[in-house]
């Protein structure tokens, strides 16, 4: 089992789809990456050499920010909103969508479970 990035990499699947288990890297950067390093498409995970582990490792330590400084990175901006007081720093504190979504319906996955509210009936 290859471990890139601190991540576990699934040994069964393609490389192209095994890369897509790291934070920070999606289809795009994992075929990206594959093209870089002179990986086929169509290996798998579990027929890489050493080497080819060792130069996937290289070309994403380069070129990409990924786990744990990529989270890091993206929770210092939220908070950087957050204690700016801007528009989008209070709708993060405030657990609602953030980019101009209604929420007079829907917005459930932000807002929470819905709960009743006593003596409203129409």
């Amino acid at each position: 089992m290859a471990r890139i990035a601190g991540v576990n990499i699934p040994t069964n699947k393609r490389v192209e789809i095994a890369l897509t288990y790291i934070y920070g890297i999606g289809r795009t950067k994992a075929r990206e990456i594959c093209q870089a390093v002179g990986i086929p498409s169509e290996r798998r995970a579990n027929e890489l050499a050493d080497a080819d582990v060792i130069r996937i490792r290289e070309v994403i330590d380069q070129n990409y920010m990924v786990e744990g400084d990529l989270r890091r990175e993206v929770a210092m901006n939220i908070k950087r909103l957050m204690d700016m007081g801007c528009y989008r720093g209070l709708r993060h504190r405030r657990g609602l969508p953030v980019r101009g979504q209604r929420t007079h319906t829907n917005a459930r996955t932000r807002k929470g479970r819905a709960r009743p509210i006593a003596g409203k009936k129409k």
